[in-house]
C-alpha cells in the first residue's frame, strides 16, 4: 500500500472548474444514508442476537470483527484499482452484498449464518465506499471539505437512526424484520446506478487541474504525517467502537435502563455524530483541516473523561458533545490525506475507510473480550482515555500555509 501512496504525483491537463455538483453529492448522500442504516441496524439488534443465540460478549465482538475486516481488508485494494480504472457502476453491486447479508441475517438458523451475513454487509460496505468517497471529490469543485461532510453526514445520519429504528420495528417484531430493510438496499441500488452513469459521463471529460502535494513535504515527510493521521483515527474509532457496541449493554447495567431506552441513548450518540460530521468539513475549508484536527480529538478528552462518572441526566448531555466534537475531525482528515496524495483519492479514501473499519472491528472483538474479563463498566472508564492521544496532531503542518505548486 505505501508503494501506491508514494508514487510522485503527475500533474493533469488544466480544464475550466467544476462548480460542486449538490445534486449528485445528495444521492451520494442519500446512499451513504441507506448503506450505514443497514448497517447500524445490525449492531443495534444485538441484545437480540444476544438472547436468540445466547451469546457472550465477545462472540458479539467477534459478529463485528468478521464485518469489519472484509470492509477493511477490502476496501483499499479496492480504492487502488478505482484509481488506475474507475468503476462507477460497481457501487451497484456493492449494495446487492449488503442486500443479500440483510436477507441472511434476517433468517440466519445459527450463530454461524449471522457470521456470513455480517461479512457479506462488510463485502458490500468495501466496494461502496471508496468509490462513492471518490465521487463525492469528482463533484465538490472548490469545497473538497463541504463534499466530504455531505457524503459522510448521510452515512452519520444512517448509523444513527439504525438504533431508533431498531428499537421501534425489530426488537418488537423479531429477528425476521430485518428481512424487511431489504427495500432500503434496492432503493440504494436504484439511485447508485443514476450515480455510477454521472460519473461515466464525467471520467470521459477532460480532467480538471489537481492542486499537488506541498512543495517542502518529502515523500518521507508525507508518510511520517499519514501515520499521525492514521494513530489520530485509531483513538477516535477505537472510542466509537467502545460506545456503538456496549453503551446500550452499560446504560442497561449501570442504570438498569430496559433495551429500548438504552438504544435511545445511542441514538443521542449517533445523531450528534451526524452533526458533527456536517459540520467538520466545511470548517476545514474554512479555518483549516489541521485546526479542526486537533480541536476534535483533543478537545473531547474532558467530555469523555468526566462520562463515566456522571448520572444518566448528565450523561446525555455529555454524550452529544462527545459526538459532534469527535465527528468533526474524519472529514478534516480525509480531505487533508486527499491533499497529500491528490492523484491517489481512491487509494486513499479506501485506506481511511477501511482503517476505520478495522479498528473498530479488531476493537469491538478485544473490548468484548475485556468487558467479560472485566466488566462494562470498566471497559467504559479505560476507553474515556482514548482521546488524549489526540495530542499527536498539534504536529500536523497546516497545508494552507505552504503553496502547493510543483511534485516533490
Amino acid at each position: 500500500m505505501s508503494t501506491t501512496l508514494t508514487d510522485t504525483p503527475q500533474p493533469v491537463s488544466p480544464a475550466a472548474p467544476v462548480e460542486t455538483q449538490y445534486r449528485v453529492l445528495g444521492a451520494i448522500s442519500v446512499s451513504h444514508f441507506l448503506n450505514d442504516l443497514m448497517q447500524s441496524l445490525m449492531i443495534s439488534i444485538y441484545p437480540l442476537f444476544k438472547s436468540n443465540f445466547d451469546l457472550s460478549f465477545a462472540q458479539i465482538g467477534l459478529i463485528t470483527l468478521c464485518f469489519q475486516l472484509t470492509a477493511s481488508i477490502l476496501q483499499p485494494l479496492i480504492g487502488q484499482a478505482i484509481d488506475r480504472r474507475p468503476m462507477p457502476y460497481s457501487l451497484v453491486l456493492g449494495m446487492g452484498f449488503t442486500f443479500s447479508g440483510l436477507i441472511t441475517l434476517a433468517f440466519a438458523p445459527s450463530y454461524g449464518f449471522l457470521l456470513a451475513g455480517a461479512a457479506m454487509v462488510g463485502i458490500g460496505s468495501s466496494i461502496f465506499h471508496p468509490e462513492s468517497s471518490r465521487v463525492a471529490r469528482m463533484a465538490s469543485g472548490k469545497r473538497p471539505g463541504l463534499a466530504q461532510s455531505i457524503f459522510q453526514v448521510g452515512g452519520n445520519g444512517g448509523s444513527a437512526a439504525g438504533p431508533l429504528l431498531a428499537a421501534l420495528i425489530v426488537i418488537p417484531h423479531g429477528q425476521v424484520s430485518i428481512s424487511w430493510f431489504s427495500a432500503a438496499a434496492l432503493l440504494a441500488m436504484v439511485v447508485l446506478f443514476f450515480v455510477g452513469r454521472w460519473a461515466t459521463v464525467q471520467h470521459r471529460k477532460p480532467k480538471t487541474a489537481r492542486h499537488l502535494p506541498p512543495v517542502d513535504l518529502s515523500r518521507s515527510m508525507r508518510l511520517w504525517i499519514l501515520f499521525g493521521l492514521l494513530t489520530l483515527m485509531f483513538s477516535k474509532f477505537l472510542y466509537l467502537a467502545s460506545m456503538n457496541n456496549y453503551l446500550t449493554f452499560y446504560l442497561m447495567h449501570r442504570f438498569e435502563l430496559p433495551v429500548q431506552s438504552a438504544q435511545l441513548h445511542l441514538f443521542i450518540l449517533l445523531f450528534a455524530v451526524a452533526a458533527g460530521t456536517l459540520m467538520g468539513g466545511p470548517i476545514g475549508d474554512r479555518i483549516g483541516r489541521q485546526r479542526v484536527i486537533w480541536l476534535s480529538i483533543l478537545g473531547v478528552a474532558p467530555f469523555t473523561l468526566l462520562l463515566p462518572h456522571m448520572g444518566l441526566e448528565v450523561q446525555s448531555i455529555l454524550l452529544l458533545v462527545i459526538g459532534f466534537v469527535l465527528a468533526s475531525a474524519f472529514p478534516a482528515m480525509v480531505v487533508y490525506a486527499q491533499e497529500l496524495f491528490p492523484n491517489r483519492i481512491g487509494a486513499v479514501s479506501g485506506l481511511f475507510f477501511g482503517f476505520a473499519f478495522g479498528t473498530a472491528g479488531i476493537g469491538a472483538a478485544l473490548l468484548g473480550q475485556f468487558a467479560d474479563h472485566f466488566g462494562i463498566d470498566t471497559l467504559i472508564f479505560y476507553c474515556s482515555f482514548l482521546p488524549l492521544i489526540g495530542v499527536i496532531a498539534l504536529l500536523l503542518p497546516d497545508l494552507r500555509e505552504v503553496p502547493a505548486s510543483s511534485p516533490t
